[in-house]
Formats: structure tokens, sequence, C-alpha cells
């Protein structure tokens, strides 16, 4: 009785079977029709839509600052014609910054280093770009408050910085008057690496900050500010100084960042394609340059590109938008691509080598697509989870990489079957594999040149198809049995396995305790971008006193009422008593409040009532062109009340991206807590929003994605407690990759939640096809087991290992946090994946493993048939002295019954394993048997061959063996399900006179009795295959009394 989960994997392999069958009797529509369609959906790039909107792609569709933003432009919306404040914007609009520091390393506190500045400053403000015909300067382009320009304040200090040089002026810490324009600078907001001396007067300072604000109120003002940005990173490229060195930045850096890195990582494509050529060719390659398959492999490389091409294609016509980080798709794909490939092609070399092309490609196709159909389908379900995220970034290359794991998959099922059969019809003429002339066997070629034995000979002799040197055993799949599958058995190495596994998962969990969070804005610009000396300068100097955040009251209040002044008092206090939170503070209502208070004895100001408070703060306190504070006090439509005030914060002290997120959790926290619709912003918080969301984000989807790939596995690879360990392999591979890769300067950000739910499809192919191999089995000891499965597995493992990682490690040469991540996480998790499956799961499974999904012997089983397998001669003698003891015979099956399971794995109707295999010397030499030989009563093959009887089994009408009563379905059913197979025999040597012990039954239909496994305790001394008796034949009696009719 078979195992009851498997209907999914029988009912696919019977239509791969037909599939495989199809493709081989007509190979140029499947290979022609996938050429001609993805020549079609290339087309769609035409219609590509490139999109580089960092904040688009990388803050998350539900972060809270896109709410806040929308509440506070509601109120405050900006003004960048006449009342333009940078600290109260909302978005970032267009500007320039620079950062500037000495060539020397001095202060900037010298007149000839001032000079300089002022030189920058002009040059920058007499920048002009022409649009639409018209020529814009700067007056023209320039944010304003009220008819002038705004411009940084501090620049003001060249009418001092003399006598500050010759220290006749000091420079007040941190707040200072200027005596001449009488303008006050807060001098941290300015100044960078400040040395204040005991008297709280500036000494020297290493770095200044300027910035340029640019008109972004409609369409056409962006547009200009666009094209004034790009002259401004133009002129300051190529503008050289004496004194001074800048670093600059503008709100297009992180979008003209985001393309460099496309543009970049384009050539490698080329290395790339060479380098999986070269792998597939030289893989695919052997010396039996008839079975060799070099051109097979550089057609999986071509499949692979046909495909992945044909669904970015089509996604463009679709409307789906392009970005970047999708250029890592194609290098995931080739490796990928190639895993299948070499799954097929090891297929392909199970099969019969004297059976016909379409049996060939039908039984490959039956045993190999439904390992590729569930590596495939865990790959696609990995990504389209990942589409599911709230990162458009993530969800757009989940998207096409998706995509692109079906298209791969359906033309390796097309394209690649195809070429695969007209290389399989080379080989049924002995054609050599490159240059497609018939060639000899080497068996056939002793006598010809050296060159000839080595690089054109090859394939089978249709005289002698057994001969073995045409049939040489793979070397490397030896190796894995007969050296290490022995090497993990030994009680010494499974410890020393545990141990190392130990010592890894606890560094794993040790780095997850580790772990940062969020992209930080740096990481998407190159390693040798001019904008990275901007980032070094900003963190460097410039985070002390970093953000300026917006808190905004919404909501119609009582702003007279003291319960309500109070309630606002508190929880500014609470936000400035926070220890991201200096000093600074901006608060309308204080300072208002501090006015009524100062002048209450010289002025009749009475604000008991909110209409009087409403009207003395319009007429007395709001007034005048410059007063900031009319930008923070939003009045209903009526003009009696107040709708909406905001209060400015100044944090200090953030040094990275962790403090920055701790920053916004607890204010956030702080307002959600009072009775206030309170909302903390600033414009930088939607990029801060994925800090709070991608740690939850990412352990949700990979815990869905887990549970999913567990349940997948039990579906497709029929066993509960093949999906145990694939749950837990997928537990420890993810630890691991989430762990090791904090070691290796990789943050928990949008990049590295892609490859982290990517890597969920990549473990599940190791982990659970040696599962599976482990316990399908058809031998008796857990080291048997352990032999079984790396002689399946090893070699292909070992080959898409190194296929994926080949496939990605261009990607080590761009100079590109994003690509670069790529890689790494990829690296991490094939090579986790690669050792758990060489060497921690055969060893927990030969501990710890259950029984094997298969039935074992002496279990009941439908055909009521029972096989004789061999015990020692000892035993028998005390207790079968009477048996009789034919000739021992062994049928070599032409098919084996084996049937992949995972890549290469046998399943349960295996009728012979690697072990039975290589148990016994043959004697190639069928005349020795005697042409009088008779089996005293047994069933033979050639009684069976020989019984005319059968000649008419096709026949179902004719055929006596089919009950009659049965319907035509059932009878084809019947005749499908018995159909015997007449096999030839041969002698084994040495085992002339073998033992019988107690009977055994053995599973399966009739056409797959054959060479039963049997306890490798001991020496195997046959292997018996029987037949249906023939019609009124008498049973045979002991030790085989219970074989019966089928019939």
């Amino acid at each position: 009785m078979k195992c009851s989960f498997d209907i999914v994997d029988r009912v696919l392999a019977a239509g791969f079977n037909r599939l495989g069958g199809i493709i081989a009797r007509h190979p140029g529509y499947f290979i022609i029709v996938p050429i001609l369609l993805c020549a079609v959906f290339i087309t769609g790039f035409q219609q590509l839509q490139y999109e580089s909107d960092p904040e688009y792609l990388f803050a998350p569709t539900n972060g809270q600052a896109g709410y806040d933003r929308d509440i506070i432009e509601s109120l405050f919306p900006v003004n960048y014609t006449t009342k333009f404040h940078p600290l109260r914007i909302t978005r970032a609009g267009r500007f320039g910054r620079v950062i500037i520091v000495t060539q020397d390393g001095g202060s900037l506190l010298r007149k000839v280093v001032w000079d300089e500045i002022d030189l920058l400053d002009q040059l920058v403000k007499n920048i002009t770009v022409t649009f639409d015909e018209d020529e814009y300067g700067w007056e023209k382009l320039c944010a304003t408050w009220g008819d002038q320009c705004w411009t940084d304040t501090i620049l003001g200090i060249k009418e001092i910085i003399a006598e500050v040089e010759q220290s006749e002026t000091h420079l007040v810490y941190p707040v200072m008057l200027n005596p001449v324009t009488f303008e006050t600078y807060i001098l941290p907001m300015f100044f960078g690496g400040l040395n204040v001396n005991e008297n709280s007067t500036v000494d020297s300072a290493a770095a200044l900050q300027l910035h340029y604000f640019i008109r972004a109120q409609d369409r056409k003002q962006d547009i200009r500010g666009i094209m004034w940005e790009e002259a401004f990173h133009e002129l300051l490229e190529k503008t050289e100084f004496k004194y001074i060195r800048v670093s600059r930045f503008s709100s297009k850096t992180l979008e003209y960042e985001l393309e460099e890195n496309t543009n970049f990582v384009v050539p490698y494509f080329a290395v790339t394609y060479f380098i999986m050529i070269t792998f597939a060719v030289i893989t695919c390659a052997e010396f039996d340059w008839v079975r060799a398959k070099p051109l097979i492999g550089l057609c999986g490389v071509i499949s692979a590109t046909m495909g992945t091409s044909a669904s970015f294609g089509l996604l463009c016509y679709l409307g789906l938008d392009f970005i970047g980080i999708n250029l890592a798709a194609p290098f995931l794909m080739l490796g990928i691509g190639m895993d299948d490939t070499f799954v097929v092609l090891a297929a392909w070399r199970r099969t019969v080598k004297l059976k016909s092309v379409p049996e060939r490609l039908s039984k490959t196709y039956e045993e190999s697509a439904v390992s590729i159909t569930i590596t495939s389908f865990t790959n696609v379900i990995s990504f389209f989870i990942g589409a599911i995220t709230p990162f458009p970034s993530v969800r757009i290359f989940s998207i096409y990489s998706g995509l692109a794991v079906c298209f791969t998959y359906l033309w390796h099922i097309t394209f690649f079957g195809g070429c695969l059969a007209l290389a399989g019809y080379a080989e049924e003429k002995n054609h050599h594999s490159v240059w497609g002339v018939k060639v000899q066997p080497k068996s056939k070629s002793e006598k010809k040149n050296v060159l000839y034995r080595i690089f054109m000979s090859g394939g089978i002799s249709p005289d002698d198809p057994d001969n073995p040197k045409d049939n040489k055993e793979n070397a490397a799949m030896v190796f894995f049995r007969d050296v290490l599958a022995p090497l993990l058995n030994r009680p010494a190495m499974k410890v020393s396995v545990i141990v190392i596994f130990l010592v890894y998962l606890g560094g794993a969990i040790f780095g997850v305790t580790q772990l940062n969070e969020g992209l930080e804005k740096h990481r998407l610009a190159k390693y040798d971008s001019y904008s990275i000396e901007f980032y070094d300068l900003e963190n460097r100097f410039f985070r002390e006193y970093p953000y300026k955040l917006q808190l905004v009251i919404a909501g119609e209040m009582e702003y007279s009422s003291p319960k309500v002044q109070e309630e606002i008092e508190n929880l500014i206090l609470r936000i400035e008593n926070s220890t991201f939170v200096g000093g600074f503070s901006d608060s309308w209502l204080r300072s208002f409040l501090g006015y009524i208070d100062r002048n209450k004895d010289y002025l009749d100001l009475d604000v008991s009532t909110e209409e009087k408070f409403v009207k003395i703060l319009k007429e007395h306190y709001l007034t005048g062109s410059n007063n900031e504070f009319a930008l923070d006090v939003a009045f209903t439509e009526n003009g009696g009340g107040i709708k909406g005030s905001r209060f400015l914060i100044q944090t200090v002290d953030l040094a990275g991206s962790n403090d920055e997120k701790d920053m916004v959790a607890e204010l956030r926290r702080f307002c959600a807590e009072s009775n206030l619709n309170a909302t903390i912003y600033h414009p930088y918080f939607v990029f801060f929003d994925q800090f709070l969301v991608v740690r939850s984000t990412s352990i949700q989807t990979i815990l869905v994605a887990g549970a999913i790939m567990t349940v997948i596995s039990l579906i497709f690879i029929p066993n509960p407690f093949c999906a145990l360990w694939v749950a837990l392999a997928i537990v420890s591979i993810e630890t691991g990759v989430v762990g090791y890769m904090t070691w290796w300067d990789v943050s928990l950000d949008s990049i590295s939640m892609i490859n982290l739910i990517m890597c969920i499809g990549f473990s599940v192919d190791f982990s659970a096809h040696i599962s599976y191999a482990f316990m399908s089995a058809n031998v008796e000891t857990s080291a048997e087991r352990v032999q079984e499965c790396l002689h399946s597995l090893g070699l292909p493992i070992v080959q898409g290992a190194f296929s994926t990682i080949l496939g990605v490690i261009a990607l080590t040469f761009a100079p590109s946090y994003i690509f670069v991540t790529f890689f790494k996480t990829i690296l991490l998790v094939i090579s986790f994946g690669f050792l758990h499956g060489l060497f921690l799961l055969p060893v927990l499974l030969s501990l710890f493993g259950p029984d094997s999904c298969s039935k074992k012997k002496n279990e009941p089983v439908e055909s009521g048939v029972q096989v004789n397998s061999i015990e020692s001669n000892s035993k028998l003698e005390k207790n079968n002295e009477d048996i009789k003891r034919p000739p021992a015979i062994l049928l070599e099956k032409d098919e084996r019954s084996e049937k992949d399971l995972g890549i290469g794995t046998s399943s349960e109707k295996s009728s012979e394993s690697s072990l039975s295999k290589k148990s016994g010397e043959k004697v190639k030499n069928y005349d020795s048997i005697p042409p009088d030989y008779n089996n005293e009563g047994y069933v033979s093959d050639e009684d069976c061959w020989s019984e005319s009887r059968w000649k008419n089994w096709n026949n179902i009408e004719a055929n006596p063996r089919i009950p009659s009563q049965m319907g035509i379905r059932q009878k084809r059913r019947y005749r499908s399900s018995y159909h015997p197979k007449i096999e030839r025999t041969e002698v084994l040597r040495g085992s002339n006179t073998p033992d019988l012990r107690e009977p055994q039954r053995f599973i399966g239909p009739v056409d797959s009795w054959a060479s039963t496994s049997f306890n490798r305790s001991e020496p195997l001394l046959l292997s018996l295959n029987f037949y249906p008796l023939r019609s009124g034949q008498k049973s045979v009696t002991d030790p085989i009394s219970s074989m019966q009719e089928t019939s």
C-alpha cells in the first residue's frame, strides 16, 4: 500500500511523462514557439517606465509619516514664493547643499578661507538655466521670504571675520548676535566641529554647511529646479579652491545614485554570461563525447535568458514600473535555470540508453519535471509573498522576479526539452555531441590514436551495450557514497558536526541581537560617489543637532483656556525631557503667553476669552513681515478660532539609524498618550518609518513564507516528517543568514528583506530533497540511508550551489551596497543550505530520522506475491535442510523503476538501491545458462518467454488474464498495472546453490517485480525475479508457499 499523501506527485509524474513524449516527437514546435513568444514579449521594453524616486521606493506605504504629512499640509501648506522657511517644510523640495572644510584641516575662521566661501556662494548664485527659451537666474529660481531670496544668515560673518581671526571679536556659543548686521546666529546649526573654550566663545570651527533652496510650487518650477541642480553639480565638480574643500548634495542625488547603480551593473551581464556558459559547458561535458551535453548546458543558459527577458517585457507592457534593483534578477535566474538544467540532465542520464528518445524523454520528465516544479513553485511563492509587503521596491522586485521564475520554468519545460530531444536523437545515432559526426564507442576505439580516444569517442555499441568500458559509473557520485558518507557515519564525525552546528547557531543568534535596522541614505550611493564624502562629513560634524521637528496639534480648541494651555505645555515639556531632544525649541504659545505676562501692566491685553485671545494674537503678536511664528498658527475659516498650531523641537546627539528609530517611536508615543490630537513630523520621517516596520514586516513575511513552504513540501514531497525537517532547516538557515549578515555589515532593510524572502525558497531545495531521499532509500540501516541520499544528491547539490553563486558573483564588483548585499545574502543562504544538506541533515536524520515512507518487507501488499530473500548458509542449514535450491539467477532490468522525487532521489517504488547495484560481480555471459535448464517447478523467465499465450497481452478482449466482466477502461487499467515484462538472466558468480530464508513480500505491480533489496548485514548471494503463474499451474510449495496467481 502506498503512502496516502503522494497523489499529487503521481498525477504530476504521469502528466509530465506524457508531455515528455510529445516534446520528443515534435521538438521543433517546442523550440520555435518559445523563441517567437520571447521575441514578441521583449518588445515590451519599449514601454519601460523607469522609477527612481527614493521616497516612493523605500518608504513603506503604510508608514505613519505619510498620514502625518497630509495633516500638516492641510493646515500649513508650504509657500515657496513669499513665506518660505526651511525648518517648516513638509517635503524636501529642490535644493542644493554644501559642507565646507579647509584643505589643511584647520579652522574656517580665517579671512582667506572666508573669502573663498564668499566666492563659492557667488558662483552658486550666478547659475542660470534656460527653460522654454527663457533664462532664469538665481532671483527667479530661489525660494523667497518676503521679496528676498532665503539665504543662510551665517554668511554675514564675513563683515567681522577679520576681527574674529585677530581675536578682536569673539563668536559666542551657542547663540551670537552679529554687531554689524544685528543678525542672530545659532552657531551649532551652521558650524560643525566647534572648539569652545571655558568662556563659551569659539576658538575654531572645522566645518560649515550652506543651503540653497529652489522654488518647487508647481510642475514648471520643479523642472527648473531639477535643471538648476544639474548645473549646481556640474559647477562644483569642475571648480577647485585653494583653501577650501566642498562636498555637495541635492534633492536629486539619491535618484542620480540609483540610476548610476543601474548603469554600472549592466556591463557585468556579459561577465556573468561568460562565467555561466563556461561553467555549464564544462559541467555538462564528459569524456564520453556522445553522452556529453555541453551544448545542452549552453541551451540551459539561453533558456533562462529568454524566460527572464520575456517576463520583463510582459510586465513592461502591463505598465509596471521598472527599478534598478530588478537588474539583480537576471543574475538569480541564471542560477535557478542552471539548477533545473542539471536536474533534467541527471534524470536523462539515468534512463536506459537503448530505449527510444520519446521513451527516454518521457521518463526524464516523469522523474525531473516534478522536482523542478517543486523548486520553481516554492521560489515563485516566496517572491509573490514579498509582493504583499508595504515597501514598493520589494513589491516591484518580487513581482518581476516571481514572474521571471515562472517563465524560466516554462521555457525549460518547453524550449530546453526540445533541445534535449534533438541531442537525444544525436546520441541515439552515436553522433558527437559537439561536431555532430558519428563516432565509435571507447570499447571499439582502442586502436585509434590518443586524440580520437580522448576527444571523439563515446556512446555504446549495439553489439555489446553493457560493455563496462562504455558504462563507467560517475566518479563524483562514487565519492559521495564511498568516501563522504562513511566519514559522516562515524560517531566522532557526527559529534563534530553537531558541535559545529551548535557553534554556528550560537553565533547566528548573537548576530540577530546585534542587528541594525533601516536603509541609511548613504547606502543607496555608489562607494565612489561624491555624496559619500558629504555623508561622512555630515555624520562627523553635524550629528549634535541634526533635525528640527514639527509638533503639530490639529483640531479647533479654546487656546484661551488655561487647561488647554497646560496640556500643550506639558506635552512640549515631556518631549523636551526626552534624551533625544535638546534646547532651541520654538513655541509660539509659550512666547505669546510670556509676551502677555511681560506687558500686562502696560497694555490692556485681556485674553480671557477665545475671541479676545485670537484678536490680540493676530493684531499684537503675529504682525510684521519677518515674524516666523505667523507660519505656526492656522486660523479657522472665519478667523475667530485656531484650528491648528505648530511648535518646533530640536533633536540632539542621534548617532545612527537605531537612535533615529527609537527617537521617532518615543516621540510618537508621547503624542499618542496625550489628550491632544498631536503629530510629530520631519520630512525624513518617511524614511525613518522603515526603521519601525522593517523588523515586524520581515518576521511576519518570513513566518508566512516558511509556513507556506512547509505545506507545499508536504503536498509535493508526501511525508509529514519531511515537512518537519524542511521547517527546521528553514528556521536554521534563515537565522544563520540574518545573524551572520550582521557580522558582514548588512542591516535589516528593504534590500536585505528582498533577499531574506527569496532565501526561503532557496533553503527549501536542499533540505527537502535530502530529508525525503533519506527516508525513501530502499535499504535497512541509517548508515546505508546516508550513503544512498548522498549518492543521489551529493553531486547535484554541489552543481546547484556553484551555479547559483556563480550567477551572482559578478555583483561583488559593483561598487554599490544594493548589489553587494544581494551577493552577500545569496552566498550565505546557498552556503548554509549546502552545508545543511551535505553534512548536518544526514547526520541528524541518521540519529533521529523517522522510518521511510515506503513500506518495509514482511508487510502485506496488494498483489499477494511473495519473494524470497537471502540469508547465510549457516542458519538455513539448521532449519531448512530440505529446501530445493534452484540455480542462482539475477535478472537485469532494462529500466530501473527509480523515480526522482528531488534531485536524483529514489522513491518507494525503487527496486534496487545503489548499494545493491555494486554488491555482486556479474558474469556478462548469458550462454552460461544451459539450454536444457529446468527450475524444478519455479516460474522462470525462459518459461514465461516461451509461453505463447502472452503474445496477445495487449489485446484486452483476447487476453485470458483480464476478467471479462470488466469494462473497457477497467481492462486497460488492469493490463497497464499487470503487464509482465520479459527480462534476461545472469549468473551470479560464486552463488550457484544459495540458501533461501523465510518468505518476504514485495511491493509493486507485476511489471516492476525484480531484484528485491535485501538485508545488507551479510553478503548478497541471490536476487530473484518472479512472474505471474501460468493458467492452471500449481502453486509452488515451501519456502514460497504463498506465491499465487495475481489474476
